[in-house]
């Protein structure tokens, strides 16, 4: 983990404002609610999923302080906010709303930078925590564990649909172990650091993409592969009805090994 001066000497200052406003909203929501309050949908996203009360507090200072730092704003719950920069942050303001307004100390506020539409940067902030990861495309940052066999793995994994039961089955009965955190953006992080050999959504294309575009900068600049588990490509885009199937891996081996097991 790069420390708070360090990322702020490097870091886009858009996305370091984000991340402290983030920071600071999630506090002051817990203190001043009840986790009753906090769960309560508020309204129904940009995307068409209900909203907590907890992704509105948090999300409103984040919009607040990027836009005041003169870039766009592509947010889960709000959509895009264009007021015409050539630099746009996707973000995802609390992911793991439910545990956050359960207690559960495990959701994270995540942004990447696009500039043209090309993602330059991102970070990931714990928010129980405040423990941050940052990494601009194309410079070694942090390190996967370079594992590259599901049968060796511990892999986290989103919890399984119907629809995609058989498909989590097989990944759950490959891997030597099997973690459910229900934050997509923290296991990205740990991913990206070697405490987990991979991430993935099992083919049930739940993932938007504020889910996974900061894994797309933090896990490649640690020599991982962030892909889709069908082919389609990771790639800015300001239409939220868009979903993949995320597959983060220490390794291009392993990424193609779990993407076999889901596609079956």
């Amino acid at each position: 983990m790069l420390s708070t001066k360090h990322i702020g000497d490097q870091a886009n200052t858009a996305l370091v404002a984000a991340a402290e406003a983030a920071q600071t909203a999630y506090r002051k929501a817990l203190e001043n609610h009840s986790p009753q309050q906090l769960a309560a949908v508020a309204m129904d996203g940009a995307d068409g999923t209900p909203t907590m009360l907890i992704d509105v507090l948090v999300e409103e200072a984040v919009i607040d302080a990027a836009t005041a730092a003169g870039v766009n704003v592509l947010s889960e719950e709000r959509g895009w906010i264009d007021i015409g920069s050539a630099v746009s942050l996707v973000i995802d303001p609390v992911d793991g709303s439910a545990n956050a307004a359960a207690g559960v100390p495990l959701s994270c506020f995540s942004a990447a930078v696009a500039v043209d539409g090309e993602f330059t940067e991102a970070m990931t902030v714990w928010l129980h925590t405040g423990e941050r990861w940052w990494a601009a495309a194309g410079r070694p940052a942090f390190g996967t564990s370079g594992c590259r066999s599901a049968k060796a793995a511990a892999v986290s994994v989103l919890r399984p649909h119907p629809r995609n039961w058989d498909a989590w089955s097989r990944v759950a009965r490959s891997a030597t172990r099997i973690r459910i955190l229900s934050c997509s953006t923290l296991d990205a992080a740990f991913v990206a650091t070697g405490a987990v050999d991979a991430f993935v959504d099992a083919g049930s294309d739940t993932h938007r993409l504020m889910d996974i575009a900061a894994a797309t900068v933090l896990v490649s600049a640690a020599g991982g592969a962030v892909v889709d588990a069908y082919g389609r490509p990771i790639v800015f885009d300001t239409d939220l009805t868009r979903r993949w199937s995320g597959v983060v891996a220490a390794t291009a081996e392993l990424a193609d090994e779990l993407c076999a097991l889901i596609r079956g």
